[in-house]
């Protein structure tokens, strides 16, 4: 990231930008400072947007060939191409030796990087990997957007918020928002205000209710599902989280018990080290037998939900009643 902030600033800019990984938020960010880098304001003849798996390459290869219209350069956007994982030969082929005039940002959420395509862009220009930033980095992001709102935020509350708001930036932005207005008169934000106004994640709702079961509170979880269902989750997308999260925790116990760190356990997980270490501790409280056991359970209810023996309703609840 720090590296595009230096070619802008310099002025001093690649031909061909790569911006791939998880955070969608940075992503799109970082698009918007190369698009005013590179394009000339309200330059609509020489900026172009592509989206979507079909791209048509030898239509973009074209346009990269055609000399922009009284300005320097052609710029050309596409986003979620899936070139970097196949199909992407023939534009690597042309940006080993482009037109000069021709300048490409590509946005991806997902790279394969032994592809051509991410080679060449790495050798011939700059690929920049935004992945879920740290519990530290977005609490100083949070305090920062606050900050700026002339609000303060205790720790209790700033750990509460991000437990509701997830690591995605964007959603964090939203509920940001939220919050602001409502403390509109105040400069200090509580656990309270956090309570009152920001949404809880579904996965929330799932991490809840499997420590429901892990209680044996049996009541609340169905409560808890009950309460998805009047969000209007449907019931096969509640069945596949509550499929992910024991396969999570199953996966989180097992590398705990070989000597794992939390920090180790959200890279092989894929997910970031404070969330980690709440699927260690949620994950302690079961069986390894029994966490094995209701990921096969996952599997058993999702195939008798399409072969018709349940309906989707209720094989979920008795999938909660039963499986843990």
């Amino acid at each position: 990231m720090q590296r595009i902030n230096d070619d802008i600033k310099q002025g001093n800019l690649r031909q061909i930008y790569l911006l791939y990984g998880e955070e969608r938020y940075l992503r799109r960010q970082y698009t918007e400072r190369l698009k005013k880098a590179l394009c000339g304001e309200g330059d609509q003849m020489n900026t172009h947007f592509y989206e979507g798996k079909d791209v048509p390459v030898g239509e973009i290869i074209d346009l990269a060939e055609t000399l922009p219209f009284l300005s320097r350069r052609r710029v050309i956007f596409i986003k979620n191409s899936g070139l970097f994982k196949s199909g992407g030969e023939k534009m690597a082929e042309y940006l080993n030796s482009p037109s000069e005039t021709a300048y490409f940002v590509f946005t991806e959420s997902e790279v394969d990087k032994r592809s051509k395509l991410y080679k060449l862009i790495q050798s011939r220009g700059y690929a920049a990997e935004f992945s879920v930033q740290d519990e530290k980095t977005l609490k100083r992001w949070v305090a920062g957007i606050l900050s700026r709102e002339d609000k303060k935020i205790a720790e209790s509350a700033l750990q509460l918020f991000l437990s509701k708001a997830g690591t995605d930036m964007e959603n964090i932005q939203m509920e940001l928002e939220k919050l602001i207005c409502y403390c509109m008169n105040r400069d200090v934000v509580t656990d309270a205000d956090v309570e009152a106004v920001c949404t809880n994640r579904i996965s929330n709702h799932i991490f809840d209710m499997i420590n429901a079961i892990a209680d044996g509170q049996t009541r609340k979880a169905l409560d808890l599902y009950y309460d998805l269902l009047a969000l209007k989750e449907p019931p096969m997308r509640i069945l596949f989280l509550i499929a992910r999260q024991c396969n999570l925790l199953l996966q989180a116990k097992e590398l705990k018990a070989r000597g794992y760190d939390n920090k180790a356990i959200g890279t092989k997980i894929g997910v970031p080290p404070f969330i980690a270490g709440k699927y260690t501790s949620q994950a302690a409280r079961f069986k390894t037998s029994v966490l094995k056991n209701a990921v096969y359970q996952c599997v058993e209810t999702e195939e008798a939900v399409k072969t018709g023996r349940i309906n989707d309703r209720m094989s979920v609840e008795l999938l909660i009643v039963s499986v843990l």
